[in-house]
């Protein structure tokens, strides 16, 4: 007997008895829109996790930071210090996996505008660290210029106060600077504070130069929405550095460490390093190599993984809470297809004496269970979708979560995976009563009444 045969014959036996078809099928019905939906509420708080996480920085990128930087007795002559310098920046860009580096240099400035002045950090960045920070307004400085131009966070004008009243961003409820005009950076705080003193007292000292700089460009996001850029100005690493030089010449930098005898280094130390991975599911092996050259490494990939774990340990019980409603649904097709041998019993006799291969028999019926199992889950998935609006539209991922977003996140692979486990627990609770159809004895089963 062909398939196509068998096919017809199970769906007109399905259409027979209607309303047991249909409870049926219900019971599939519901037990495959439990799993999509728990499922889907288990791959939604997971995505939500991840980009809320992503929010705070890349999850390809690896901080790169020493002790010796902070830390560091010059009095001990037994250790080197494991200062981050352009040698060890070349040592990490190496590192497999690794596709690009950039050194960290920060300095602490007074910059101002009018009457208005802010205590801000500025951080000396190469081009790929810039690529990395999302820009709202303007653009990115042009690596080849040869002024420094501001990337400024969209937080940084909050910290302004008035020099004389005190008042700011809080009092006046906007921004009291306007980036788009020039500001004044004074590289020299120790000198400016000295003038400050000075002045009070009475004595005269000359105050430091202040330098004219322009704005390139504002990190995304409004004056109280935070990020990892929110609160810092980035400009390119190699011009700090050259007007560093030219304003301290061969006295120590601030913040940078010295020899013995107090005197600069002959080379500079940076804050740290940023290191950029070509793959999130490399960044774990990058911090570990990191880590074994004695520097320590950080990621939001750490974060990540745990919330992953946790992600997966709610996926599972929200999955096994929707799979007991299928396993009741699984029962309900065995109890169908049992009764539906008892009452076809002599059908089955005739079948068989009339030549019919025992194979087509059972695969007859394991046709039948599976067709249900086909039209509860085509009716669930469309159930289950239903469901998933209804979630997202009246709770969504910031009423539990706190994180904008759909809460219920459906993908393609998830309906292929519930269609084919809803036709498999069809036919699979429908294998032992075929089977009990295929041993029926011809005889007896013509007999029966």
């Amino acid at each position: 007997m062909k398939f196509h045969d068998l096919l017809i014959m199970s769906i007109n036996n399905l259409r027979r008895r209607k309303l047991r078809t249909v409870l049926t099928v219900l019971g599939v019905v519901i037990g495959t829109a439990s799993i999509v939906v728990m499922v889907s509420l288990g791959i939604g708080l997971n995505e939500l996790t991840t980009e809320q996480i992503a929010s705070y920085g890349s999850l390809t990128t690896v901080e790169v930071s020493s002790e010796s930087r902070w830390n560091y007795d010059s009095s001990d002559t037994k250790t080197e210090p494991n200062y981050i310098t352009d040698d060890v920046i070349k040592i990490l860009g190496r590192l497999p996996h690794v596709k690009g580096v950039s050194p960290v240099l920060s300095v602490s400035v007074m910059i101002s505008q009018g009457a208005y002045q802010a205590y801000a950090e500025l951080y000396g960045v190469n081009e790929e660290f810039m690529r990395e920070i999302p820009i709202g307004e303007g653009k990115l400085p042009d690596p080849k210029e040869q002024e420094i131009r501001m990337v400024v966070g969209n937080m940084v004008p909050t910290q302004f106060y008035h020099s004389k009243t005190g008042t700011g961003y809080w009092d006046l409820g906007e921004s009291p600077v306007d980036f788009t005009k020039p500001m004044y950076v004074i590289y020299d705080t120790d000198a400016y504070y000295s003038s400050q003193w000075s002045s009070e007292e009475g004595t005269a000292v000359k105050p430091p130069k202040k330098y004219m700089t322009e704005t390139a460009a504002m990190v995304e996001g409004g004056l109280e929405d935070w990020n990892n850029y929110s609160y810092d100005i980035y400009v390119d690493i190699r011009l700090l550095e050259e007007q560093l030089r030219r304003i301290f010449k061969k006295k120590p930098i601030p913040g940078q460490p010295t020899n013995k005898k107090g005197k600069a280094l002959p080379y500079l130390v940076y804050d740290s390093a940023r290191v950029f991975v070509e793959d999130m599911e490399d960044v774990a092996e990058v911090q570990k190599a990191i880590t074994d050259l004695g520097y320590e490494a950080r990621s939001n990939m750490e974060w990540l993984e745990q919330s992953r774990q946790q992600s997966q340990m709610v996926q599972a019980v929200l999955g096994g809470i929707g799979a007991v409603s299928l396993f009741v649904a699984a029962i309900g097709i065995a109890n169908t297809m049992m009764m539906s041998i008892y009452e076809r019993t002599k059908e089955i006799g005739v079948m068989k004496v009339l030549g019919c291969d025992m194979g087509n028999i059972r695969d007859m019926f394991l046709l039948e269970s599976g067709f249900i199992g086909f039209m509860g889950g085509v009716v669930g998935i469309g159930l289950s979708f239903l469901i998933s609006m209804a979630v997202n539209r009246f709770v969504g991922g910031e009423a539990l979560t706190g994180i904008a977003g759909d809460l219920s996140r459906i993908p393609m692979w998830l309906n292929l995976a519930a269609l084919g486990f809803a036709i498999f627990v069809g036919m699979a609770a429908g294998f032992l009563p075929a089977t009990r159809a295929m041993k029926l004895s011809p005889l007896a089963a013509i007999r029966n009444e």
